[in-house]
């Protein structure tokens, strides 16, 4: 995307487990009424989820495509057997482009001959050297880590304007990714393992709350994933942002109206809506769950600050 451009607006993968005609549903929808430009598709969290999904991806590439939006696929943030490697090649066998989220699914692209377009947020890229490795292997775009403050995130987006390091893509909304394990705890709350989850996740569809020993909310889990409790929201940011040299602005799904979503967050980018009323909106679209902003501020990531 040339740098004068104005920023994009994208849509990541799904990390929660719904039911395969929900995922199509979901994305038809995305399809014909969110006023996105990039779609990422794929299986970040759980290989064993894939069957449920695989047997609508075409359907939904081809309709989102119809309807004018770009699409990606992502791998997952785990590549740990063949198994994963092969989830790996069969996404990247649709000859879109490739988000990895893990080192390994790079490696195993390049040995393949094919390489990755998007280095997703399990890459950790926190610096200017790990950006500038990752464009020396054929990554454009880098979406970082949801803890990166403004104080890096500028200095990056600065970087690639002189041209050395692949583009800036931040997330904006929906549950931070915070950990990924080989464990599955979502499989244990429900008194099952990992091997015989029965799809533990899919009771969940905005993930398990995970409360303190106060009962306090914190976090949310997500089959082998940790998520935030909080939805991250970066709509008072978002002007300055774009101002300081960021490409593109993603949005997690959630179980919430992503449509409505994604239309608050393209009227502020067209500057026809007010952060403050972008924020009343998106605070009634997402009901209880509160919002965050802190590891933008460095500040805990919990935290909200105003603007």
């Amino acid at each position: 995307m040339a740098d004068n451009a104005p920023p994009e607006l994208t849509l990541g993968p799904l990390l929660l487990h719904w039911p395969g005609d929900a995922w199509r549903d979901f994305h038809f929808r995305i399809a014909d009424e969110a006023p996105v430009d990039r779609v990422t598709l794929g299986e970040v969290v759980c290989p064993k989820r894939w069957p449920f999904n695989r047997r609508y991806l075409e359907p939904v590439i081809e309709r989102l495509q119809r309807a004018g939006k770009r699409v990606a696929v992502a791998t997952p943030a785990l590549v740990g057997d063949d198994g994963d490697a092969a989830l790996v090649r069969e996404l990247a066998s649709h000859g879109l482009p490739v988000e990895v989220n893990d080192m390994a699914a790079l490696g195993l692209l390049q040995r393949d001959g094919r390489r990755a377009e998007v280095a997703g947020p399990g890459v950790n890229s926190y610096n200017e050297a790990a950006l500038r490795h990752l464009a020396q292997q054929g990554v454009a775009r880098v979406v970082p880590p949801p803890e990166l403050p403004r104080a890096s995130v500028l200095h990056l987006a600065g970087r690639h304007a002189g041209g050395d390091i692949p583009e800036l893509e931040l997330q904006a909304f929906g549950r931070w990714p915070l950990a990924i394990s080989a464990r599955c705890y979502h499989a244990r709350a429900y008194g099952l393992d990992k091997a015989s989850c029965q799809y533990a996740c899919q009771q969940d569809p905005d993930g398990l709350p995970v409360d303190t020993l106060d009962d306090q909310p914190f976090l949310a889990v997500n089959g082998v994933q940790t998520l935030s409790n909080a939805y991250a929201c970066l709509a008072g940011e978002l002007a300055s942002l774009a101002d300081a040299g960021v490409r593109a602005f993603r949005l997690l799904p959630q179980d919430v109206d992503m449509v409505a979503v994604a239309r608050v967050f393209r009227a502020l980018l067209a500057g026809r809506e007010s952060p403050p009323s972008a924020l009343d909106a998106i605070e009634r679209l997402c009901g209880e769950v509160p919002l965050a902003n802190g590891y933008l501020h460095d500040s805990p990531g919990s935290a909200w600050h105003e603007g």
